[in-house]
């Protein structure tokens, strides 16, 4: 999977026991797909649940999408057999939740190869001081933030500004940073009829860093796609300040300047960074 020329800014979670949703994803205009055999999933319907993904899988149709499957814990009774099962039924990567730390994920490693990638569910306190080592394990290429299981746990109150999350959510997005080419997805928006307070989640975290938002009804993907993609004006001001950073080169200057800013060299990379973006989803739409 190439996280590089890849987008994740909507990654919607679908309950893998059941089938017309399983199908009805392979025409979402989503980046990513969470199939998802642990939250979402009864108890009783976990075997079941377990066999339904994978035919789906199976099937494909999928497209450009990346195809997460987010097991139960290894330390519950299923989640050894959903490993069993769908290591090698097409996934992009392995989701495991209640990891503690990278000595957890060696666990899931160890039973999948190493050519299969691990994404990481960020979901407690303990979690989140072990961010750094458990996103620079050799096979961890995602980090998902567990919001409303963090919420749980440090006891704190929801509020829209997120502030008693605040440590939480940054040191995840800068464990991924640390690691590089580590996807970093925000937690879930919970009121899903709420547009313009998702708007504003979306936006809080895309300007903490984070690369998409882990979404709960496909009703809230085109809000988030367009929150995660740069605007317009964004691409326009990337094109002009590597120009202007060519130009100054080549003609021997140190200085290049747009709309009063000097312009150097992260700002060129930062730049680039922004265009292949916006190619990667333009290629993505063109599916």
């Amino acid at each position: 999977m190439d996280h590089g020329a890849r987008p994740y800014r909507s990654v919607l979670y679908i309950p893998g026991s059941n089938a017309r949703a399983l199908d009805k994803a392979r025409s979402l205009p989503t980046d990513a797909i969470i199939f998802d055999l642990e939250d979402a999933v009864a108890p009783d319907a976990k075997a079941q649940a377990r066999q339904t993904l994978a035919q789906a899988l199976g099937e494909g149709g999928y497209g450009k999408r990346a195809k997460i499957v987010r097991i139960n814990a290894l330390t519950t009774e299923w989640g050894v057999d959903d490993v069993r099962a769908l290591a090698d039924a097409g996934a992009d990567a392995i989701l495991l939740p209640k990891v503690n730390t990278a000595a957890d994920v060696d666990h899931l490693a160890d039973m999948v190869g190493p050519d299969l990638p691990v994404w990481v569910m960020m979901e407690t306190p303990f979690c989140v001081f072990n961010a750094r080592e458990i996103a620079a394990h050799r096979q961890v290429t995602g980090l998902v933030a567990g919001t409303n299981d963090l919420t749980k746990d440090l006891g704190c109150r929801t509020r829209p500004d997120r502030l008693p999350l605040m440590t939480a959510l940054q040191m995840i997005v800068m464990a991924a940073r640390a690691a590089r080419g580590v996807v970093a997805i925000d937690g879930v928006y919970n009121r899903f009829r709420d547009g313009d307070g998702l708007k504003a989640e979306c936006e809080q975290g895309r300007d903490l860093g984070f690369d998409g938002k882990t979404l709960i009804h496909p009703a809230q993907i085109e809000v988030t796609n367009t929150a995660f993609a740069p605007t317009q004006s964004e691409i326009d001001l990337a094109e002009r300040q590597i120009a202007a950073y060519d130009e100054a080169q080549a003609s021997g200057q140190g200085v290049a300047v747009v709309d009063g800013q000097i312009v150097e060299n992260l700002h060129v990379v930062a730049a680039r960074r922004t265009l292949a973006k916006a190619e990667a989803i333009a290629d993505m739409a063109a599916e």
